[in-house]
């Protein structure tokens, strides 16, 4: 592959020395320590615990508790009292790092998952822990082992530094047969003292807590009483290999490792490495100074054989060089502006913060969400050996566009169309039915584990790039990403889709806004005129698991027309300040004459139908969207 000169490896930068103030938080008094060199995670948690400041000491009242002997250990009863704002959204709980830090906050929580699982779900038994990074973590991570053993945990299989991708910890739950994990992370939201933090629980399976255990998490956060917290000391998460309390272990492990098996055990590696080794082949992958960074060099160059300026943004900083770890066309302004520049790599991917996202664009071309996990479905048994013998299903949440059902009714497939969140998923890939699934919010995955996975993404990318030309010779013009892209469309049509992001909305405004728009479709009938297009129908989507037969409602409202066009509103789960209001707008053109045209464009006409049909401005006092995808 030829070189790529716009960055020098992030991996062989040597950042100034800067004084940087990381809190140690223990549940009742804030502590602090001045660290001196690279911000990075692995710099601050070496030298964190290098000096040995344990969060014990940070607990004046411990020594007033209660405690028992266990093992080597004193596990210590810490009185607590309900604090509020712990309702577990789609993505665990997740807040601005000020409230984490508030006394008993985090503790509290972690208490009550434990509260709410069973003994058997955790009682001598092993867990995973693992983090983006972000600021914060490492001071949580002594906090969730020392809760972990004072309940009975019997190991904690923690990534070094903390360090785990979201998809990592999928992958090590499910290898390691342990009986789930703690994601320290609040994805894509900004990280920093000002900004988020987050936390959440994934089953054996490897995927994210059922609704009913976050559910039963709240209702414990709200009568909790006691903390159980072992009298242990901070434990080095610089140094891999076990560390033995008595009858409870933490062993820090290598986070890359067991994933990048995974992956080579899912895709020809051998077939990328013929694409990256050509002349005329270049490729581009932005870290966003989040966790892929930790994984994009020993996969893309040392696997793939890359050359190391590929990687953009490649060290892991805690607040993710003071930008927005979401990859899309606002937030990823540096991959965007190489990939549209005149002399732009033939592929381009970017990641968030946790590594479960990811942004595909092609040269001067950005692959939406929606049809890139068509595309990866429609090429999947050629171009990726997992899927030799085809997908068994494929998925969708409810807002991504209708790219996905075409393929699956092309291929004779099960399909199925489930709430936002990555979850609802997991029954269906746990019962067969599923292989390959995606989100409009640039997640996009398969059974392979039960998140969604960013990287997994970009490389069944470079699968399809590399299968389509893997007989073409050196000179020869290359299948590009446009053009996978454009022949998809001439068979399945293209879906015009867009997303209007309105973030930090009023509560009361937002909510008034959806009021409105439940009062709108429980008056509208079938064949009512919108504008030049027919009501289909308009409801608030609702859910019923195919598998256990769970029901969930009031999953966004919708407007479907009868040539195939939806517009879509819905509050979204996953920030930690105001209300997101996201509205989505679809359009599907058969017609190939009109494949080129820009989708604003395209959709301009419907973008002013919703936006007249919701009275956006009237009720949020939005006169333009925060980020349109």
């Amino acid at each position: 592959m030829a070189a790529f000169a716009v960055s020098t490896s992030p991996f062989l930068s040597v950042s100034p020395l800067k004084l940087v103030r990381s809190p140690v938080i223990g549940l009742g008094r804030r502590a602090s320590m001045v660290v001196i060199g690279n911000p990075s995670v692995s710099r601050l948690a070496s030298l964190a615990n290098s000096n040995r400041i344990s969060l014990m000491r940070s607990m004046p009242f411990v020594a007033r508790a209660s405690s028992n002997s266990d093992g080597d250990f004193k596990v210590v009863s810490i009185p607590t009292k309900p604090v509020e704002g712990q309702k577990t959204g789609t993505s665990g709980l997740r807040k601005k790092v000020k409230v984490f830090q508030e006394e008993n906050y985090l503790a509290n929580w972690i208490q009550a998952l434990f509260n709410s699982l069973s003994p058997e779900e955790y009682k001598n038994c092993a867990l995973v822990l693992g983090g983006d990074g972000r600021y914060f973590n490492i001071e949580a991570a002594q906090i969730i082992i020392k809760i972990a053993a004072g309940n009975g945990v019997g190991k904690i299989l923690v990534g070094r530094d903390g360090i785990m991708s979201t998809p990592a910890v999928s992958a090590v739950i499910r290898k390691r047969e342990a009986k789930g994990g703690f994601i320290m992370s609040a994805s894509h939201n900004p990280g920093g003292p000002e900004n988020d933090w987050g936390i959440k629980f994934n089953y054996s399976s490897g995927q994210p807590a059922p609704e009913y255990i976050t559910d039963k998490i709240y209702e414990n956060t709200l009568s909790i009483s006691e903390i159980k917290m072992a009298n242990i000391p901070d434990t080095n998460l610089s140094q891999l290999g076990p560390v033995e309390y008595g009858s409870f272990t933490v062993e820090v492990i290598d986070p890359v490792s067991d994933y990048v098996e995974l992956m080579e055990n899912i895709f020809d590696f051998n077939l990328i490495k013929t694409l990256f080794s050509r002349s005329d082949f270049r490729f581009i992958f932005d870290a966003m100074h989040a966790v892929t960074g930790a994984y994009a060099k020993p996969i893309f160059v040392d696997k793939l054989g890359a050359d190391v300026g590929c990687i953009l943004n490649g060290v892991p900083l805690q607040d993710f060089g003071q930008n927005h770890p979401d990859p899309n066309l606002t937030y990823a302004k540096d991959l965007v502006d190489i990939m549209f520049a005149e002399n732009a790599p033939d592929v381009g991917a970017a990641s968030d913060g946790d590594g479960d996202r990811n942004m595909i664009l092609g040269k001067h071309f950005f692959v939406t969400p929606s049809d890139s996990v068509a595309m990866i479905a429609a090429n999947a048994q050629e171009a990726i050996p997992y899927f030799q013998n085809g997908p068994k299903g494929l998925a969708r949440s409810m807002p991504t566009s209708g790219a996905l059902d075409r393929v699956a009714e092309k291929l004779n497939l099960p399909f199925f169309e489930v709430p936002t969140g990555w979850k609802y998923f997991g029954n269906l890939m746990d019962a067969g039915k599923l292989s390959i699934c995606g989100e409009e919010s640039f997640g996009t995955g398969s059974d392979h584990i039960r998140e969604k996975d960013g990287i997994w993404a970009v490389l069944a990318w470079l699968s399809i790039i590399a299968y389509r030309n893997k007989d073409k010779k050196e000179g020869e013009k290359l299948v590009s990403v446009s053009d996978v892209a454009k022949e998809h469309w001439e068979s399945y049509g293209r879906n015009f889709f867009s997303r209007y992001d309105y973030e930090e909305c009023e509560f009361e405004g937002a909510n008034n806004m959806l009021k409105h728009l439940r009062d709108s479709i429980s008056k509208s009938t079938p064949g009512e005129q919108y504008g030049s297009h027919i009501l289909q129908f308009a409801d608030d989507f609702s859910y019923t698991d195919p598998v256990d037969g769970c029901v969930v409602t009031n999953q966004g409202i919708r407007f479907v027309f009868t040539d195939g066009s939806r517009i879509i509103f819905r509050l979204s789960g996953t920030g930690s300040a105001g209300a997101t209001v996201r509205m989505y707008i679809e359009q599907l053109e058969p017609d190939v004459s009109k494949h080129d045209l820009d989708a604003q464009t395209a959709l301009k006409p419907l973008i002013d139908l919703a936006l007249s049909i919701s009275k956006m401005k009237e009720f949020t006092g939005r006169e333009t969207p925060t980020v349109i995808t």
